[in-house]
């Protein structure tokens, strides 16, 4: 199993490309991220979001750490090249997170509601994971997200 340290400072040890410029440790929110459009469907509602793509392997283990803010609009997805079984934490991320793992069918597998704040506690996908979605806390209740629920977003 992949062990994604999103939202901590990256060791070797857990750095889940094993490269070295991720050895270096985290100590500063990055830099905004090109976004895309995603869309959640919820029942007959669809709801959008201006999600910043995190893709490559510093992106992905820096994530939102350190980020003081973010509107309720907007997210931050992870892609990858290959479905697989990942987890994240929650070390040097301010912000609770809904951590919204996605299957390769485009379907929520899961949710980690309500990721509590510099946790080293790891949340598990439920399966294999496409893409992970993060929320604000709270946003996946608010509406109404369920596994089984379907996910539309075009990488570029």
């Amino acid at each position: 199993m992949q062990l994604l340290r999103l939202a901590a400072a990256v060791s070797l040890a857990l750095a889940p490309f094993g490269s070295a410029a991720l050895a270096q440790p985290i100590v500063a929110a990055q830099p905004p991220l090109p976004k895309i459009k995603v869309t959640l469907i919820v029942g007959r509602d669809k709801r959008r979001y201006d999600a910043e793509l995190a893709r490559t392997p510093a992106q992905q283990s820096a994530g939102l750490m350190f980020r003081r803010s973010m509107a309720r609009d907007q997210g931050m997805i992870f892609p990858f090249a290959t479905p697989q079984p990942v987890s994240f934490w929650m070390e040097n991320t301010i912000l609770p997170l809904d951590i919204v793992f996605i299957g390769p069918d485009r379907r929520i597998l899961n949710i980690a509601a309500d990721a509590k704040p510099f946790s080293k506690n790891f949340v598990y996908s439920a399966g294999p994971t496409a893409a992970v979605l993060e929320l604000n806390a709270g946003e996946a209740a608010r509406i109404g997200l369920r596994p089984g629920d379907k996910v539309e977003y075009t990488l570029p």
